[in-house]
């Protein structure tokens, strides 16, 4: 563990539109991360929430581009890559992670990124906001683009 998030106060958005992309695989710990997002999207009372799932991570960015087209103002990405014998875990974590921050600049747009890149399972658990995990990346990537948003909303 990194250490601890930040204590940020959540402004409201009644009219914001945030759509929550997901990737399909570990659907019991993306399930989770969905309800940090939604947990900490309620408390700024988000007008429109939307949750897409899409394949996997690596079509998360694309995803996103697809939400900024169609109006939303934030996305929240969440996934899970658990690292296995083959290159492949760096690849998609490089592909990713680029293209999240590719298509955030391009839109001008917050994504916050709780794509969970984790070695095993057990580092995933700590992460996913479990009552007994020791960390709530959901909660905490909906946030980061909840103050982001924040930054360019007057």
């Amino acid at each position: 563990m990194a250490g601890h998030a930040p204590i940020i106060e959540i402004k409201k958005f009644p009219k914001a539109k945030v759509m929550i992309i997901s990737a399909a695989w570990h659907l019991d710990i993306c399930n989770d991360l969905i309800a940090g997002a939604q947990r900490a999207l309620e408390q700024a009372e988000v007008g429109t929430v939307r949750v897409q799932y899409v394949p996997g991570s690596f079509e998360i960015p694309l995803a996103a581009q697809y939400a900024f087209e169609a109006g939303f103002d934030a996305v929240v990405a969440v996934g899970l890559v658990l690292k296995g014998e083959t290159p492949h875990f760096e690849y998609v974590c490089q592909g990713v992670t680029q293209g999240v921050i590719d298509v955030s600049l391009k839109y001008g747009k917050p994504i916050g990124y709780g794509v969970l890149m984790c070695n095993d399972l057990d580092q995933a658990l700590a992460r996913c906001g479990r009552p007994d995990s020791t960390e709530d990346k959901g909660y905490d990537s909906a946030v980061a683009a909840l103050e982001l948003l924040r930054l360019k909303t007057p």
